[in-house]
Formats: C-alpha cells, sequence, structure tokens
C-alpha cells in the first residue's frame, strides 16, 4: 500500500512525487517510457518555472538567453537584448530526468516500462473506501494507493478518469537540428519568435549548443497549413540544407475554465488537467507549480480517512490552482483572443514600445506576471479592455 502514486515522470509528475515523498510518505512514481525520452518541448526555463524548482536543484541549461529577435511571418525583424538573463533552454530529457533523480533522493520510487491502463476506486480491486486501484498493463495484480496524482501527459487516462475538459487545442511541429559551430554561434544566447500567418501561431528557434529546436504552434484542425508554416520558416531560416536529428509533433490542450480537477481521491496536474498558458502555451512552469501544489494536497487525501475528508482536501487543490494558475490563464486567454486577431500591433508594441519589451522581460524573468501587469497598470488594463471587447 502505497501513500501516493503518481502517473507520469515529466515536470509535473517529479514535482508531485517531489513533494509528497519530502514529506516523509511512501510515494511510487510510474513511467510507462524509460527515461531519459524525448518529449516535443521548446526547453524555456522562465522566472516562474526556476522559481518552482526543489531547493538546490541544478537546472541542466544548454543556454542562457539575452536576446529576443521578434518577426512578423518573417518580415519587420528587429532583435531586443537584455543586460539580465532573459530565461533559460533545457532539453526536456535532461530535465525530466534529472527532476525524478531529485524525486528519488527525495525518497520516491519509481519505475519504468509500465503502462497504467485505469485507475478505479469502487469494485473487487479495490479492498476499502480509502484506497484506490492503479491497474497496469500486463500486471495480475493492481498497485494500490491511498491518493492517486494523473500526470500522464495531455492524453491523459487518470485525466478521463476524472472527467477533465478540454478547450483550446493546438498543434505543435518541432525539429532538432544539429548545425555546424559557425552557425550556432551566431544564435547563442539570442532566440526568435515569429508571429506566424495563420491566427494564434507563431514560431521559434531556440539554440541548444550544437542543436537548434526549431518549432511552430497553431489550431488543431490546420494540420497541413501548420506544416508548411514549419517548411517556410527553416527555409527563410537558412536552415533547410540541415537533416534534423528528430522530428516530431504534439497536441497542447487548455483546460474549460469549470473543468475538474479531482474525483474522489484521484487529482490530476500539468497537461493531464489541461493546465498551461493559453497565450504562448508555455507549459512547464504550469507543470512545476501545479505538480508541486498536487503532491501536497495528496499528502492530505493519502491522510484522510473517509470520503468527506478527502473531498474536501481535493478541493483545497484545485482553490489553490484556481487562484494562481487559474488566474493566469484566464489572463492568458484574454491576451491570446487579441494576438489571434492583431498580432501587428503585438509585433509592434515589443519591438517599438521599450515599455512593452521590459513587462516582456520582467514577465520572462519571474519578477512580474501577467494578471499582475494588468492589475497594477492603468494604462495595461484599458489596453486589454479595449482590444479584447468582442467585434461586432
Amino acid at each position: 500500500m502505497w501513500d501516493v502514486v503518481v502517473v507520469g515522470a515529466g515536470p509535473a509528475g517529479a514535482s508531485a512525487a517531489y513533494a509528497a515523498a519530502v514529506a516523509g510518505r511512501r510515494v511510487l512514481l510510474l513511467e510507462k517510457a524509460e527515461l531519459p525520452r524525448y518529449k516535443t518541448c521548446g526547453g524555456g526555463i522562465i522566472g516562474p518555472s526556476r522559481d518552482a524548482l526543489p531547493p538546490g536543484f541544478d537546472l541542466p541549461l544548454r543556454d542562457r538567453v539575452h536576446a529576443v529577435t521578434f518577426s512578423l511571418n518573417g518580415r519587420l525583424t528587429r532583435t531586443r537584448r537584455s543586460r539580465q538573463m532573459l530565461f533559460g533552454l533545457v532539453n526536456r530529457s535532461e530535465l525530466d530526468e534529472s527532476l525524478v533523480e531529485y524525486a528519488v533522493k527525495a525518497g520516491a520510487r519509481v519505475r519504468t516500462g509500465v503502462t497504467v491502463t485505469r485507475v478505479e476506486q469502487h469494485g473487487a480491486a479495490v479492498p476499502d473506501r480509502r484506497t484506490v486501484a492503479v491497474v497496469l498493463s500486463g500486471d495480475e495484480r493492481p498497485v494500490l494507493a491511498r491518493a492517486v496524482v494523473g500526470a500522464d501527459g495531455s492524453a491523459s487516462r487518470i485525466g478521463a478518469h476524472v472527467g477533465v475538459k478540454m478547450d483550446q487545442v493546438d498543434l505543435g511541429l518541432e525539429a532538432e537540428i544539429p548545425v555546424p559551430e559557425s552557425v550556432a554561434e551566431d544564435w547563442a544566447g539570442r532566440v526568435l519568435v515569429d508571429w506566424g500567418p495563420l491566427p494564434g501561431s507563431y514560431g521559434w528557434v531556440f539554440p541548444k549548443g550544437d542543436t537548434l529546436t526549431v518549432g511552430v504552434i497553431s489550431a488543431r484542425g490546420e494540420g497541413a497549413a501548420t506544416k508548411r508554416y514549419l517548411e517556410d520558416f527553416v527555409g527563410r531560416l537558412g536552415l533547410a540544407g540541415f537533416e534534423p536529428s528528430v522530428s516530431s509533433g504534439h497536441l497542447t490542450r487548455c483546460r474549460t475554465e469549470d473543468s475538474p480537477l479531482s474525483r474522489g481521491r484521484v487529482m490530476v496536474c500539468g497537461d493531464a488537467a489541461g493546465l498551461l498558458e493559453p497565450w504562448t502555451r508555455e507549459g512547464i512552469s504550469f507543470a512545476l507549480r501545479s505538480g508541486r501544489l498536487a503532491g501536497e494536497w495528496a499528502v492530505r487525501v493519502a491522510e484522510a480517512h473517509d470520503a468527506v475528508d478527502a473531498r474536501q482536501q481535493a478541493l483545497n487543490y484545485a482553490f489553490a490552482v484556481k487562484a494562481g494558475l487559474g488566474v493566469e490563464m484566464g489572463v492568458g486567454r484574454r491576451m491570446f483572443n487579441v494576438f489571434s486577431r492583431r498580432p501587428g500591433m503585438l509585433h509592434a508594441a515589443l519591438t517599438g514600445f521599450r515599455p512593452a519589451w521590459n513587462v516582456f522581460a520582467e514577465f520572462t524573468r519571474g519578477a512580474t506576471s501577467l494578471p499582475e501587469v494588468v492589475r497594477t497598470s492603468a494604462m495595461a488594463r484599458r489596453a486589454l479592455d479595449a482590444l479584447d471587447r468582442p467585434q461586432s
């Protein structure tokens, strides 16, 4: 009998496992792949991600970003620079493996190469009402736990059990492109953000030593157009002659505002809960922060002696998520609406209006958040209200 079982060993799952293990509980972390494994992800570590890491955690940074080049579908290119580091870049395989190792040092156990098919909170496999059965493919006996945290990604089976409802769904396409040293030197310390031709789309180039992570994202249902955007993007960057080491795709999903985050003794976090920033689709900071909260509240759920107490603790977790990450997502949705309709205006602000660039820089460093900017700046609040007004 485990106190807490966590399904999925990405940033959300590893953070949940660490938080529960450091509290002295018996924790099992399940992962279907063998570690390390590749994940489609830009790998940007902004301030909120850095601040949510376990104490003493050493980030496996591949580069430190001090400059951002902005372009509007390849045009009106301008580079903004900062003396202070804006954010860091990692390979997800290295970050995830390091986070799992940290959870193990805190006392968590890890099983890789196992697939969770479902969880059961009632029935013959469940010995009592305080227990959740985690059913594994190929195993006759389920794993038993007092609380379960689902962190198994955007196509989460645990999320389906909880009843997570998704709203905005986007397709991200990405290529890892090895480049010669002369090309890598030109990109060192600088990223490119290109506001794309499709509503709500954008592309990026993130340098990581001798490899460039190049990707684009747009609404699901525009697969062919999104693929053309990536091909055109790579071509105009002069990178079409280099063979990608990895080409991949991934769906990102944002939860609806009223979507549940728990059911009984089962909770969800990270992509499994549809927690990410709707405008940029940044997910690592949301995964780390919601994972830590899920691990902390899973400890309380595990200690609950009846269904009423377990439900109250799970509701407390949901309240904590909505009060913090939910507010950020709300402002992010409004920013996404504005960006989808008027990408040129956003580009002009970031490249030609220093206060807008300063806000962007402070946001990436973690010195402020989008809700904080809207709350404290009357000009920002009025601008967002005016631009997000429904069009007749």
